[in-house]
């Protein structure tokens, strides 16, 4: 017992005299980089690096953060503190399945689901204006309707998809929900948009683009590759203009929280010998692998060189990113 009293206040005491007559560059790190990570706060910091970096390339370049609505709450919680250093990194938040989608194509998400993602939604549009993009999931007329209803009285861009894969023209309705003669100057002057980043259905480039051509959508975002294959810049530019010969803007996605297998950066012997941020593949996700997104040398890889997808894409002449991978910082967590 006086051992056990002894110990509980000296212990300390001599562990303090000991790193105070000793080098502490010389002590080892108890704590290792994972545990002591913030990892929302580096997620926050990396899309804030990646604004910085892309506007240092092209005045204007758009960055758009989807999901991970928790990152626009200093605590993550709908009862936080807007994170305004955060929300001004985005131009816009775009979210899934707000009104249709979360529980299947054609299904009303829950009320409480749905109180839960407007709430963060607006959070970050009166903090600072920013444009909220809803993508939902229905293929029936009237949820269709409906769904593009709730987004514009919500005052958000509404796209509703009748494919979960994203891999369409919706064939319904036949013109974008409030069509218009603008030229699409900033994110703030759109009205509609289009997400379509599976390509699978088209067999060619130059294909796909020719549909995207006699659309008349303000926004259109892509994946950056078709089949392993970049879009050239001369096509970027034919997108740039709706059939009706207005400007519009085109954005990239870019996941900055996992790493892909099928993408040009990716060697393949990591898979025996991976690097120092690379960790283990998702489950259920062939090709899709956790990643340290806070390791300088992954951020690298997105936005840092002349080989990096930030400055790709740029340098292609698309007007901005559309950022996945953002929730990745819950696995870290949890």
């Amino acid at each position: 017992m006086k051992w056990t009293f002894c110990a509980k206040f000296l212990l300390p005491t001599l562990i303090a005299a000991t790193l105070t007559a000793c080098n502490l560059e010389d002590v080892p790190n108890l704590y290792p980089e994972q545990g002591h990570t913030d990892h929302p706060q580096e997620m926050r910091d990396f899309v804030g690096s990646i604004q910085g970096y892309a506007r240092g390339l092209k005045t204007g370049f758009i960055v758009i953060g989807h999901g991970a609505l928790p990152l626009l709450s200093t605590n993550e919680l709908t009862s936080g503190d807007p994170d305004s250093v955060y929300i001004r990194s985005l131009d816009g938040v775009a979210q899934d399945a707000v009104f249709y989608g979360h529980a299947g194509i054609d299904q009303p998400t829950s009320d409480s689901r749905r109180n839960s993602l407007q709430s963060f939604l607006d959070m970050a549009r009166n903090t600072s204006g920013t444009t909220i993009m809803v993508t939902d999931f229905a293929i029936s007329e009237q949820k269709i309707d409906n769904a593009y209803q709730l987004s514009n009285d919500a005052g958000y861009l509404g796209f509703v998809a009748d494919h979960t894969e994203l891999d369409n023209i919706p064939i319904y309705p036949t013109q974008p929900y409030n069509i218009n003669r603008r030229d699409i100057f900033d994110l703030d002057d759109a009205s509609n948009f289009l997400v379509l980043t599976d390509t699978r259905l088209h067999s060619t480039r130059q294909q796909l683009v020719d549909e995207l051509v006699n659309t008349d959508y303000d926004v259109i975002v892509l994946d950056f590759f078709f089949n392993g294959e970049e879009f050239t810049a001369n096509q970027i530019r034919q997108l740039q203009r709706k059939s009706n010969g207005r400007a519009r803007k085109v954005l990239a996605t870019v996941n900055i929280g996992h790493a892909e297998n099928n993408r040009y950066y990716w060697e393949n012997h990591w898979v025996s010998n991976p690097p120092d941020w690379l960790n283990e593949q998702i489950p259920g996700n062939n090709g899709l692998y956790y990643v340290n997104y806070w390791n300088p040398a992954w951020q690298d890889i997105i936005s840092g060189d002349e080989d990096s997808y930030i400055y790709k894409i740029a340098n292609a002449g698309f007007d901005g990113a559309y950022l996945q991978g953002l929730d990745a910082y819950e696995h870290f967590q949890d």
